[in-house]
């Protein structure tokens, strides 16, 4: 390790140790040449690894360090001056930035929301900048950003972004970053911009409340949380609290774009007690009641994403199922501010519209999934104890590997109203009907009556072996798998059965065709949201967007093609618009 007064590649001479981290330690140096101050970071492992093949991988993951961060320019991404690629380890020779770190920033105390979002967009222009030439920063958290002496933020340690089209320097396995700040999807192996925009919301979510709301005892239990537990309300994030509810969802379709977030932190910025006006387009043909059900505006989305709806309280829920003895019950947070009693309520205690999930080996429902995440968890924790460094493995939970995921049984369908004095429903009559329980259910809308005539109750502790769907008029059938869906929305289960209803009759009003699934039943969809579609049948994906297209819907924030499937490596099959030069996986292969 470097000493004060080492000079570098005959150069820099280190002055002082800044601070020190997973790859290297930063210290402040001269450069003898140029007579000015910089940062030089000296890079190597935290753990001290020093085989062989550790240290060939740490110095291209360094090089390409470098040059990632070389090919951005921009105010808001540390610059970077110099590579010294001699000697055991690297170095590389950054901008030296006076000020401290915002983690350092927060040890005084959380932000208020219009500085807090003053500073997000700042680290979003950054993230933007990175995105344009295909590189993912992957870390971003308050300890990665700097700030300057007029208090702008810098964006730094892009040690370990992802250069698209490049080849794959991770060791098998291995997924890096800092788990309470980790995108869900990352964890289950999918690697996107949005990714880097959930971290965001995360580190707002820190900025304005003091605490990491997924941080556990455990990395195990942090994993967990990540994966499926509700983020817990922010208490006193003010106007920033709507855009973290837009940021903080598990599926990154429903993110906002870059774009659409600068504008909505701008608004929140700028304080004006008041949000960025919607977009005309669809202003004008959204229906008259209730006005938020517009599927794309600038303002931002109610915060009841967060799980709890917005005054006054709703009635008392149902108790949900017992808490499952396999996942670690969550840390109680430090917070001056008591969250309502059902927002921190682990994900098995909410209640459900029942029990969706398949019983078969053909069953991809949620018991199936949370599964695989204490699996996949637990693959996480025994990483770190055979590694003994500061990244951790985590391998992407799998499927069966046999079953195609076609069920043979009839789907049991579920008719809701779309209007006033429409009339209540009953499930098809015969052997596949099943009996549902929908807590206080909407008027006019029926979710499987127990008792109905021709219904048969589901036996305890059977489901149905095939996904649900309500459809409009009761006559389609709900998707099998294998197939391609235009996806018009998707409304977090949280939200409610009355919040999906209202989405639903909003959509139906423009798309005749629109039905609602349930994403856990399809392994190849995140799990916890209602999805409004239409059905098709499409060919694939560029067929899907091609319809909406024909109903104008043209932006990804109104429909994309998504593919149905029980696999989870499908999840990548989403198709964007525009329909004459789409965007990614639009045909399965």
């Amino acid at each position: 390790m470097g000493a004060p007064g080492d000079v570098i590649d005959g150069r820099f001479e280190l002055v002082d140790r800044l601070g020190s981290g997973g790859m290297g330690t930063v210290w402040r140096a001269l450069d003898l040449v140029l007579h000015r101050e910089v940062a030089v970071k000296e890079v190597r492992s935290a753990a001290g690894r020093d085989d062989p093949e550790f240290r060939r991988v740490l110095r291209e993951r360094v090089l390409r360090e470098a040059r990632a961060q070389a090919r951005i320019s921009h105010p808001n991404v540390v610059t970077i001056h110099h590579i010294v690629d001699e000697g055991e380890h690297p170095w590389l020779v950054m901008e030296l930035l006076p000020g401290h770190s915002l983690a350092r920033r927060l040890e005084q105390g959380p932000l208020p929301p219009t500085e807090a979002a003053r500073t997000g967009r700042e680290v979003l222009a950054g993230l933007r900048a990175a995105h344009a030439v295909g590189i993912r920063h992957r870390d971003v958290k308050p300890a990665n950003v700097l700030m300057r002496a007029d208090g702008s933020a810098v964006l730094t340690d892009f040690g370990i972004a992802a250069l698209q089209d490049a080849a794959s320097l991770t060791m098998t396995g291995e997924v890096i970053g800092t788990p309470e700040y980790l995108a869900p999807e990352r964890i289950r192996g999918a690697d996107l911009p949005a990714s880097d925009l959930w971290s965001l919301g995360m580190m707002l979510y820190v900025c304005v409340e003091g605490v990491s709301p997924m941080r556990r005892s455990t990395t195990l239990a942090t994993l967990a949380a990540v994966l499926d537990e509700p983020v817990p309300v922010p208490h006193r994030a003010g106007p920033l609290a709507a855009v973290l509810a837009a940021l903080l969802v598990r599926d990154p379709a429903e993110r906002p774009s870059a774009e659409r977030l600068d504008r909505l932190l701008a608004a929140v910025a700028r304080d004006t007690g008041s949000a960025v006006p919607p977009d005309p387009t669809r202003l004008d043909r959204a229906p008259a009641s209730p006005p938020d059900l517009s599927p794309v505006s600038d303002r931002p989305p109610s915060a009841d994403r967060f799980g709890t709806p917005p005054p006054p309280p709703p009635p008392p829920l149902p108790p949900g199922p017992a808490p499952r003895p396999d996942l670690p019950a969550p840390t109680p947070l430090p917070t001056p501010v008591p969250f309502p009693p059902h927002a921190a309520t682990p994900r098995d205690a909410l209640p459900t519209i029942g029990p969706l999930n398949g019983s078969g080996p053909h069953g991809i429902g949620p018991d199936r999934r949370r599964k695989a995440t204490a699996l996949a968890a637990a693959a996480a924790v025994t990483a770190l104890a055979l590694l003994g460094i500061g990244r951790y493995a985590l391998f992407k939970p799998g499927t069966d590997g046999h079953s195609d995921g076609r069920g043979t049984a009839s789907p049991t369908v579920f008719v809701v109203s779309t209007g006033p004095g429409s009339p209540s429903a009953t499930p098809p009559p015969g052997p596949t009907g099943t009996s549902q329980t929908d807590p206080a259910p909407t008027p006019g809308t029926t979710a499987g009556t127990t008792g109905a005539p021709g219904a048969t109750d589901t036996p305890a502790g059977t489901q149905p072996s095939t996904p649900a769907a309500i459809v409009p008029g009761g006559d389609d059938p709900a998707p099998g798998v294998g197939r391609w869906i235009a996806q018009l929305y998707s409304e977090p289960e949280s939200t409610g059965i009355a919040a999906r209803d209202r989405r639903l009759a909003a959509i139906h009003a423009e798309v005749p065709e629109a039905q609602v699934l349930r994403s856990g039943d399809y392994a190849s969809l995140n799990p916890g949201y209602w999805v409004v579609y239409a059905p098709g049948p499409f060919a694939d994906g560029r067929a899907a967007i091609t319809f909406c297209a024909q109903k104008g819907r043209t932006t990804a924030n109104e429909c994309i093609g998504r593919y149905l499937s029980a696999d989870q490596g499908d999840y990548g099959y989403q198709c964007t618009p525009p329909a004459d030069s789409p965007g990614g996986r639009c045909r399965h292969t």
